[in-house]
């Protein structure tokens, strides 16, 4: 029954979703188009839904429909990640979100990003305890872009943050940051034989 109760609030999230995404995206020409052909809407509507199911500890089911999000779109969202509204991201393939991970609102990814754990907290007898905070939490207005990693329970990307294409990022970030690696020096010669 909750779950029916809740699908209206769902539905006014996707719409954000949509938004964000035609919005966030110049090559985008309707929300129709959107809706219909991005393969994010089809990962954040499953989340969505299994989310809700996740957090009434509904057994098994949340976690299956997210792998069949994952198998069908390339983006692997993990059931208990907290979403926000307007979220978009970006192509989408080799996208994964922990199950901890927090996210705000407005934030934007793009291909490849990994929100992930930086390691497991254990017990003294070295098993794995299990429902700490072991994914980072993105606030507001974050922007990610591709293949960025950001790894930890601990770590908090501020308000307004942009993280930099191929970043590897294991502590905080403050609000209104531009993160860059370094720009790579590129190397070209001329094998011999051509021309």
């Amino acid at each position: 029954m909750k779950l029916l109760e809740g699908l209206p609030a769902i539905r006014r999230l996707l719409k954000e979703d949509v938004r964000a995404a035609f919005e966030g995206d110049p090559a985008a020409k309707s929300f129709d188009e959107v809706i219909v052909s991005y393969p994010f809407i089809k990962a954040i509507t499953v989340q969505r839904i299994a989310h809700l199911l996740y957090q009434q500890d509904v057994p098994l089911v949340p976690r299956i429909m997210c792998e069949w999000a994952h198998k069908e779109t390339g983006i692997d969202i993990h059931p208990g990640a907290r979403i926000g509204r307007g979220f978009f991201i970006d192509h989408g393939t080799g996208v994964v979100i922990g199950e901890t991970t927090d996210i705000g609102d407005n934030v934007k990814l793009y291909q490849g990003v990994t929100l992930g754990a930086l390691s497991f907290p254990r017990d003294e007898k070295g098993n794995i305890i299990k429902g700490a905070k072991r994914h980072p939490t993105l606030c507001d207005d974050v922007t990610v872009y591709a293949n960025a990693t950001i790894l930890g329970g601990k770590t908090v990307i501020g308000k307004g943050a942009v993280i930099g294409g191929n970043s590897w990022i294991t502590s905080s970030v403050r609000p209104g940051s531009v993160v860059t690696i370094a720009e790579p020096k590129l190397t070209i010669r001329v094998r011999k034989g051509r021309k």
